[in-house]
């Protein structure tokens, strides 16, 4: 009878471990469950915050640009461009395109410069400075 009886509580202890780990898998599960829950509706958050943000930039860039054509200088410009109109007191000034092409060359020669000066290694910089365009030497 006494094996009986350990039996006994050896199965009503088994029996409590099996549902002890089924409890315990079911709270894992539960908590695993929740993290990717919070996950998902952090990342749905997140992005419609950085659509939100976009939006608001687009529209503050909209604004800008609706009041800048509602604004009398843009109509002044227009009138003047499309129109030929001129404000009283206004002179108008008419350059020729070889003119333009002239500035325009100077300012690519500039650039060219620039790259060119860019592209160097820092000791010919400090030589060309120094010993060729010097813009201090007198």
């Amino acid at each position: 009878m006494a094996k009986h009886s350990f039996q006994h509580e050896s199965n009503v202890m088994m029996a409590i471990i099996i549902v002890g780990f089924f409890m315990i898998a079911y709270m894992l599960y539960g908590l695993t469950l929740s993290i990717y829950r919070n996950y998902t509706i952090n990342t749905h958050i997140e992005n419609f915050t950085q659509t939100n943000t976009q939006l608001q930039a687009e529209n503050e860039e909209k604004l800008k640009n609706y009041e800048y054509y509602n604004s009398a200088e843009y109509q002044d410009k227009i009138a003047k461009q499309n129109l030929g109109l001129i404000n009283p007191g206004e002179e108008v000034i008419v350059i020729p395109p070889s003119a333009r092409i002239e500035v325009f060359e100077l300012d690519d020669i500039e650039a060219q410069k620039a790259r060119k000066l860019a592209k160097m290694p820092n000791f010919k910089r400090w030589w060309e400075f120094f010993f060729v365009n010097n813009p201090f030497r007198y």
